[in-house]
């Protein structure tokens, strides 16, 4: 099976790089060409084992483009450069490249190229674990490619993109992010026709689903999804050989579709593990890529290990460990399983010897990687406040483009009210012409009544006067009435505007009242308040002084005679009295400790972050961890608060150690712009929220009440087997009325 798959490839990856090598030789030295052509064929040099060879062209062109005025092309070699650097672990180098990369793409208008730069500083950040910086790059580079206009390489870049923010959401566990970022390098993919583009993206929808697969295992079509986009990977790599100048692609994913058969398949697909493991195995070897041989041969141990083969199992982690041990820096993740099953071999072989000796590597590894995540583990969270305060400014930039739809909106709709009072004027003009015109006609009818009028005047003017005479006192009557009608509605009105006047008054009357009564309801509730707690705080001082000063010296004191006895005494006596001082020591060790819960002595001298961190230290052991964490704490509070933020944080903490058997606490202080946020979270058994409202314990009582007093509020949200986090915030500022 070996012979099947190892020459073809190398020589198409040797075909290509030589098509590459003859099309940069016919370019002219220091020619823009060349400049365009220097990045690709010395990214195909760097993949197939020429890093050298691949480091010395990059830096003899950029030192031509840096010449030029024009600055796009000196920016691109240089973001090239800066990232072959950081692969060969040169970490200055690679920082000073990047930063003449920035400098260069400030004298070029070329958006693409800028967006290029700030793809290479989110690739680097990435790997330095700042991924909450590369997110912000990347999404840079995308707006910069968004607004360029096409060129044969800007879906190529775009693509490149879209896998970096699909592994950063992966490491997050940002599903839904992950998959949109995977579909759109697979679209911008297939836009391009270009097979190692296509090839990369299937990979990475592969891994989607697997990652899917491994957290929901009762969703299956998240595995058959990952199987078939690997599938699609390997038939696209052998219809398009000629196009793939990375000899590792397909080894890669043939350890991938091998590693899911072996952990997520019955055993009737034990066959195809060992098919695409060998294959791995044999592009590995053609490749030169240690890490997929090692990896294929730890596929192949295990089904060994499966076929009771242990011999021959054996024969395969050595053989994976002698490759990976050849790398520059070993996989630790690999050397870890490899370590574990070969000591899980010997001990059954009964070589203990060699079975112990592998298990302290196993051990040694896995600290390594253990220190390692634990610094991945704080800038995971950095990480995750950079993303939510992005989230953020995403939501208001998304409400700003509301805003300014609305306004168009509402100017297409006054255009279309101008449009629409336009036509109403011209109605009115038609109107008046009509109107004007009817005027005519009607003064012709009255000019002509006018005349039969005074034909008739004369016979009828005694009538007519009478008649006049009459209307005229109709009307005076009706004036009459209409004018007292009037009076009377308004002095209606009068009154009832006297009368709502009144009872609106009397209302806000009795509404002063009210609020006068429950201010000084609040201000005796605040005073006793006040007053307890002081109380409180006296107490537990005179208490603790108590303890110290007297119980503590009268147990000094009867350890001091019993070991004066104890030097007096016979062997027997002896060791009885031992074993009392023993439990004198422990007693006074424990009274110390109660006494400095009661009163700590650091939060008096030097302030609330010292006296958490001391407190977190005590009540840590074995099996709990408490971690205090202060983030832009600069303004201090006073020692009121320092007091009853103490007590709030040391009962709550001591609620979940009683009930809900944590092994990790987390107490985090938050400074913001107006208030203090302070977070405790643990790990523990949770409960149900409803529960917990019928509940009228005397520690959630004083929690709120101290939190009230601080002008604050209280947040809790558990669930059951999940843990519990409690957040309560103040104002810097507590004023009491």
């Amino acid at each position: 099976m070996t012979s099947l798959f190892l020459c073809p490839h190398s020589s198409h990856a040797q075909d290509l790089l030589q098509q590459l090598k003859a099309d940069y030789d016919k370019t002219k030295v220091a020619s823009i060409p060349r400049f365009q052509l220097t990045g690709k064929y010395a990214q195909a040099l760097f993949f197939n084992n020429e890093q050298d060879k691949a480091i010395t062209i990059l830096e003899e062109n950029v030192k031509q483009a840096s010449k030029l005025a024009e600055g796009k092309y000196a920016a691109y070699l240089y973001t090239v450069l800066a990232i072959n650097n950081r692969i060969l672990e040169h970490i200055n180098n690679s920082e000073k490249n990047i930063e003449r990369a920035k400098l260069f793409s400030t004298k070029t208008t070329d958006l693409e190229t800028k967006g290029y730069v700030k793809y290479g500083e989110g690739w680097l950040a990435a790997r330095n674990n700042k991924e909450a910086e590369a997110v912000r790059n990347f999404l840079q580079a995308t707006h910069y490619f968004d607004k360029a206009p096409p060129s044969p390489s800007l879906d190529s870049r775009k693509s490149s993109v879209y896998k970096e923010l699909t592994s950063i959401y992966a490491n997050w566990n940002e599903y839904e992010l992950q998959e949109k970022y995977g579909n759109l390098s697979l679209q911008v993919a297939l836009k391009q026709k270009d097979a190692s583009s296509i090839f990369e993206a299937y990979m990475s929808m592969g891994y989607i689903h697997e990652q899917q697969f491994t957290q929901n295992p009762h969703q299956e079509k998240h595995r058959d999804l990952a199987e078939k986009y690997y599938l699609k990977a390997i038939d696209l790599y052998y219809k398009n050989k000629q196009s793939f100048a990375i000899a590792s692609n397909l080894s890669f994913v043939a350890n991938n579709l091998a590693n899911l058969y072996l952990r997520f398949y019955p055993d009737s697909y034990r066959e195809k593990v060992r098919y695409y493991a060998q294959l791995a195995q044999s592009q590995g070897q053609a490749s030169e890529q240690r890490n997929h041989i090692a990896s294929s041969y730890g596929i192949q141990a295990e089904l060994a290990i499966q076929d009771g083969d242990l011999l021959k199992a054996r024969v395969y982690l050595l053989s994976s460990l002698e490759e990976i041990n050849s790398e520059p820096v070993a996989d630790q993740h690999i050397l870890l399983s490899i370590y574990e099953n070969l000591s899980d071999i010997c001990e059954r072989d009964k070589d203990y010897k060699e079975s112990l000796h592998y298990y302290k590597l196993y051990v040694e590894t896995f600290q390594s990687i253990y220190n390692k995540e634990k610094l991945g583990l704080s800038k995971r969270l950095e990480a995750q406040y950079e993303k939510e305060k992005q989230m953020q400014e995403l939501q208001n930039l998304q409400l700003e483009a509301q805003k300014k739809e609305q306004k168009l909106q509402l100017m297409q709709v006054l255009d279309l009210q101008q449009r629409q009072e336009l036509e109403n004027l011209k109605l009115r003009d038609e109107n008046n012409l009509k109107r004007l015109e009817l005027s005519r006609m009607e003064g012709d009818q009255q000019r002509q009544a006018l005349r039969l009028s005074k034909l008739e005047s004369e016979t009828r003017a005694n009538e007519a006067q009478n008649y006049r005479k009459e209307l005229s006192y109709r009307e005076n009557i009706n004036r009459f009435y209409t004018v007292l009608m009037i009076a009377s509605f308004l002095l209606l009105l009068v009154l009832l505007y006297a009368y709502r006047q009144r009872t609106r008054r009397m209302k806000q009357r009795e509404k002063l009242h009210n609020l006068e009564l429950e201010k000084e309801k609040q201000r005796s509730n605040i005073s006793t308040l006040t007053a307890m707690l002081d109380g409180q705080e006296q107490e537990r001082g005179r208490l603790a002084r108590d303890l110290h000063d007297g119980l503590g010296g009268l147990l000094s004191g009867t350890k001091l005679h019993l070991s004066h006895i104890t030097e007096q005494s016979d062997p027997s006596v002896k060791n009885q009295l031992s074993k009392s001082i023993d439990q004198l020591d422990i007693a006074v060790d424990e009274l110390r400790r109660v006494a400095h819960n009661l009163m700590p002595d650091l939060l008096q001298n030097y302030g609330l972050e010292e006296a958490l961190a001391d407190y977190a230290s005590r009540m840590s052991n074995d099996n709990i961890e408490i971690d205090v964490q202060f983030l832009h704490y600069t303004f201090p509070m006073t020692k009121e608060q320092e007091l009853i933020t103490y007590r709030i944080i040391q009962e709550l903490v001591n609620n979940a150690i009683k009930h809900a058997s944590p092994h990790q606490i987390i107490i985090q202080l938050v400074e913001e712009e107006e208030r203090y946020s302070i977070t405790v979270e643990d790990d523990g058994r949770g409960f149900e929220i409803d529960k917990l409202k019928n509940n009228n314990s005397a520690g959630l009582h004083n929690i709120n009440s101290r939190i009230r007093f601080l002008n604050g509020n209280l947040h809790i949200q558990s669930s059951v087997e999940l843990g519990t986090s409690i957040e309560f915030y103040f104002p810097k500022k507590t004023t009491h009325d």
